[in-house]
């Protein structure tokens, strides 16, 4: 009986150590990599501990870490950009991430590196909204929204502002000038 029970605790100690760990760098619905939509601004020092840190604009005197935040691996790669709801609330939680680095990556692969044929593979689009230099595009179903300069488009495309863009107009090499996720504030 002592043996079997020292064989069952070794196995589920075993099953315990190889438990996959999450994927760092998996984009999805409501999370990125270890980061979800529930974490507050002031935790981002324990999740990112082992990469730099860079507050961008918060207050000298500030305890904890409030405002915009820039990610870099500790070799000096950016990895991301994150906006809270509220830049003087260290409470605030995440509401943009701006993505620089093409490991992160969305479950059906779409990167910061991609181009807008990858999208048309992948996704349904939402809505396009054109700005004075770019095209914002919104994906439905996911947290992932993507922006295009208009030096990417056709010339006839790139002047007037009223002008409906079509995403068959889109050229599919045209890349991604920012590659970001967008999360609704957290109810208060």
């Amino acid at each position: 009986m002592k043996k079997t029970l020292l064989i069952v605790g070794i196995v589920s100690l075993a099953f315990v150590q190889c438990k996959k760990e999450s994927d760092p760098f998996l984009i999805k619905n409501g999370s990125i990599g270890n980061l979800n939509k529930e974490i507050k601004i002031k935790q981002i020092d324990s999740i990112f501990a082992k990469d730099s840190i860079v507050k961008t604009n918060s207050s000298p005197n500030a305890l904890e870490t409030q405002g915009e935040v820039e990610i870099y691996e500790k070799g000096g790669k950016q990895l991301l950009l994150l906006s809270p709801d509220n830049e003087s609330d260290p409470n605030s939680t995440i509401t943009n991430i701006q993505v620089f680095d093409s490991r992160y990556k969305t479950e059906k692969g779409l990167t910061a590196a991609s181009t807008w044929k990858d999208v048309k593979a992948n996704y349904t689009i939402d809505n396009i909204e054109t700005t004075i230099n770019a095209v914002v595009i919104f994906l439905k179903e996911t947290d992932v929204y993507l922006t295009i300069d208009k030096k990417s488009l056709p010339e006839e495309l790139r002047y007037d502002m009223d002008l409906k863009v079509e995403a068959s107009q889109i050229p599919d090499d045209a890349p991604f000038k920012y590659f970001m996720i967008g999360w609704e504030p957290a109810a208060k």
